[in-house]
């Protein structure tokens, strides 16, 4: 397979990955080729941007499928890069971060990353991060053309699943394409509490308890917007979506 110049890889793919085109923005020479190698392995159009305008600059111009986004780059930093990117047109992004530092993973959640990984992480994990959010793009895709019909109230919550929108109080609350999916999942079963390795299967389709962490601080971002007080922490098991009792009659 022959690599042009500004590194898209030609020749017609074959993998599952094929066509999907993939932004890898680091400034790490070693990690940018690393992830370029083995995403390229998988059947991916990549390009690559070492800093902050230049990741601007390219997503605008080649309108990749996805970024995998480091949160630390010269010229302006990777949080400003998602916001920049998400403003130009929605695409989901894989921030990677050198710190496991939580409230950084909550401020990439909240500018429209969709997914986090902590550095150093695996590249077998990292593309199937990668596939995971592009299937979620699909059936994104898929729901607006075949959409499930009226709307899940619960109390002052509503869901509305055909324009994948939330509503707390009538009013609009703006979630990210997974922060949506997770409510969906606690919504189909109310008050019943699923293990964080359920939200993962579910959500993520990535069954390794080592990104049990993921679900955390998306929990966490959820709640910030739709309220703490309608997501229930059962400690050592998982979450479930708060109800309003039903009253006795």
């Amino acid at each position: 397979m022959e690599q042009t110049n500004n590194g898209v890889v030609g020749g017609a793919a074959t993998t599952p990955g094929a066509q999907r085109r993939v932004l890898v923005v680091e400034d790490d020479q070693t990690i940018v080729e690393a992830i370029a190698v083995r995403l390229r392995a998988e059947g991916f159009q990549v390009q690559t941007a070492c800093d902050g305008p230049a990741a601007v600059d390219t997503a605008e111009a080649w309108q990749p499928d996805l970024l995998v986004l480091d949160v630390m780059l010269p010229g302006f930093d990777g949080l400003e890069v998602c916001r920049r990117v998400q403003a130009q047109r929605p695409v989901p992004v894989l921030m990677l971060t050198a710190r496991d530092d939580e409230t950084d993973m909550l401020v990439g959640l909240g500018v429209g990353a969709d997914d986090y990984m902590t550095k150093p992480f695996s590249m077998r994990e990292l593309a199937a991060r990668v596939h995971v959010l592009l299937r979620r793009v699909e059936r994104a895709t898929q729901a607006a053309t075949t959409p499930r019909t009226g709307i899940l109230r619960l109390g002052e919550l509503e869901i509305d699943h055909a324009q994948r929108r939330v509503r707390v109080r009538g009013e609009d609350v703006h979630l990210t394409p997974t922060e949506f999916d997770l409510l969906v999942c606690l919504a189909n079963t109310p008050r019943a509490v699923l293990s964080r390795e359920q939200l993962l299967a579910e959500v993520w389709d990535w069954a390794d308890a080592s990104g049990t962490r993921t679900v955390d601080s998306h929990i966490k971002a959820l709640r910030r917007k739709i309220g703490a007080e309608r997501i229930r922490t059962v400690h050592g098991v998982g979450y479930a979506l708060e109800t309003p009792a039903t009253p006795a009659t």
